[in-house]
């Protein structure tokens, strides 16, 4: 990752978009992983990847995001300009609208069942959009729409190397169950990283989605993780009705989301106690709910 800086931003923007030079710029309140945000005056948002396997995304957005956002009724990000790189900074950037909302959390959301209602709509929406030769599942989406099995040895290994804090046999079986199906229907949209950072609340309402970088068609399971990661019984499975998931596809989709909270809880579990308690909290979530099934 490489630190950027206000200093280097506002640099960027005197001498590529003079004509934006008098608007504050500061960081977001809170930035991804993959890009650094900040604000651009009040209406827009600068993005700048943090690494060299992120770039791609700024291409894919400036081309995918518009197409999308015209067949989509929630809002979503639209690049206003795309910004080029310097000596200071050596990367391609962009400049987005900036959408108003909250991150969503479980206290900023009036009824939990309605806000699974109606994500799950958005998904069906972004799921109906023609994929028109859209990017397929790959490097540079880190697979998210295609086959799990991809990180098959990763997850194994980090269930065999947490034995003494899991339940190895069950997990395994989770695991293996997940593997066990594929997506036979046509490729679709996948958002790719369906998270609370990634949706905006207004209102205690689902306002709008954020963050496309992984954006890819493929297999529309890895958008459905987040079943296990927020909602609660009941609205886990009101999600899944809205989906209209099949057996396999929800398979998958837990799958996607015990992979992702085992590496978390393995990267975390001796620097970031918080994050590898929550991690943990989501493996006996999606335990407790493979053995309710």
């Amino acid at each position: 990752m490489i630190t950027i800086t206000n200093e280097v931003v506002k640099k960027l923007i005197n001498d590529q978009f003079p004509e934006w030079s008098d608007l504050e710029i500061k960081p977001v309140k809170t930035s991804g992983n993959d890009n650094r945000t900040f604000h651009l005056g009040e209406h827009m948002a600068i993005r700048l990847p943090s690494a060299e396997p992120y770039v791609p995304q700024v291409e894919k957005e400036q081309k995918w995001l518009p197409l999308l956002a015209k067949e989509l009724s929630l809002p979503i990000p639209t690049p206003i300009a795309k910004g080029n790189p310097t000596k200071e900074y050596s990367f391609p950037w962009s400049i987005n609208k900036w959408l108003v909302g909250e991150s969503l959390t479980l206290s900023n959301i009036h009824n939990i069942n309605q806000f699974a209602r109606d994500l799950g709509a958005f998904l069906v929406e972004l799921q109906s959009i023609e994929v028109n030769g859209g990017p397929l599942a790959g490097p540079h989406n880190f697979y998210r729409g295609g086959n799990i099995a991809v990180y098959d040895q990763e997850s194994k290994k980090v269930i065999e190397q947490n034995k003494d804090s899991l339940n190895v046999p069950l997990l395994n079986e989770i695991w293996e169950l997940a593997l066990d199906s594929t997506w036979k229907e046509n490729p679709v949209w996948v958002h790719g990283d369906i998270a609370p950072g990634n949706i905006l609340v207004r209102e205690g309402k689902l306002a709008a989605v954020i963050d496309f970088g992984i954006l890819g068609v493929g297999d529309p399971s890895c958008d459905m993780a987040i079943a296990w990661t927020f909602f609660d019984n009941q609205s886990r499975q009101i999600f899944r009705e809205t989906l209209k998931a099949d057996e396999e596809t929800w398979n998958r989709a837990r799958g996607w989301a015990l992979w992702k909270a085992l590496i978390t809880f393995n990267w975390d579990k001796n620097s970031n106690e918080k994050s590898a308690d929550e991690s943990l909290e989501i493996i006996k979530k999606i335990e407790q709910d493979y053995k309710e099934k």
